[in-house]
């Protein structure tokens, strides 16, 4: 009886890109749920934000106040996770070598760039799920189309991860800890998420108005308040910064 030789050459090669996609997506949920501070800053802050502006009049608000902070915090709580988490984040990986050994690895930038952003979603459903929760009890009464409101969450959170990606593989680990902070509070307080627009005069509100987290949060408001379809304007505001953001962080985005 002739033995069957075995063939034991090697065959090295890339996994397919949905399997990089899913390993490097469930390790990026798995390391940031266990990070502390980022989870104080994407989970804690904007809970704690809606539960103080809702309870305490410290700004003179459209009545409802809960009809008019849920959207806003929403917007802020996706800005949190998609730009400000993930850019800190991402930017210490490049400080401490983390992307230097990814780059060695088979994996493109591109996959890298997009398991960020579906780590980034999940957190989000959480986020949402619990901002929810905490306005359905302070009595918040949404309306509009559910499907309009996951499609400006989406939109929204490809733009602020597209910029927190470019803002992380650009600046030293340091500037963008500091950047991206900055960022986070004057967004919050000129972005339309806890102070109305129209607070501010016609020429600045223009250039306000051309902000993501101004579009989003705007957007949120129309339909979960009246129940309207949200403004073109805000459609097209988050489209342009998402696209736009996304091919300069595919071009940019360094390893180390």
């Amino acid at each position: 009886m002739t033995a069957v030789p075995l063939d034991l050459t090697p065959a090295p090669g890339a996994a397919p890109r949905s399997r990089q996609l899913l390993a490097q997506a469930t390790m990026e949920l798995r390391l940031t749920l266990r990070n502390g501070e980022q989870l104080l800053l994407t989970v804690v802050i904007p809970t704690v934000l809606l539960i103080l502006l809702t309870s305490a009049p410290i700004a003179d608000l459209p009545k409802p106040r809960i009809d008019f902070l849920v959207p806003g915090v929403l917007a802020l709580a996706v800005m949190s996770t998609a730009f400000t988490g993930q850019a800190i984040g991402t930017g210490f990986e490049r400080r401490y070598g983390v992307l230097r050994r990814l780059g060695t690895a088979p994996l493109p930038r591109a996959v890298l760039l997009t398991a960020k952003t579906v780590s980034v979603l999940c957190i989000e459903v959480l986020q949402v799920a619990l901002l929810c929760v905490v306005g359905l009890i302070a009595g918040w009464s949404p309306h509009g189309n559910p499907i309009a409101v996951v499609g400006l969450l989406l939109l929204g959170t490809a733009a602020f991860s597209a910029l927190g990606l470019l803002m992380a593989g650009t600046l030293r680990a340091e500037a963008t800890l500091a950047a991206a902070n900055l960022v986070y509070l004057l967004l919050l307080v000129l972005g339309g998420v806890a102070f109305p627009l129209t607070d501010f005069s016609p020429g600045v509100r223009h250039v306000l108005e051309l902000l993501p987290i101004s579009a989003l949060s705007n957007g949120l408001r129309v339909v979960l308040r009246s129940g309207g379809g949200a403004p073109l304007h805000d459609w097209v505001t988050l489209a342009v910064w998402a696209a736009v953001a996304a091919v300069a962080a595919a071009r940019t985005f360094r390893w180390d």
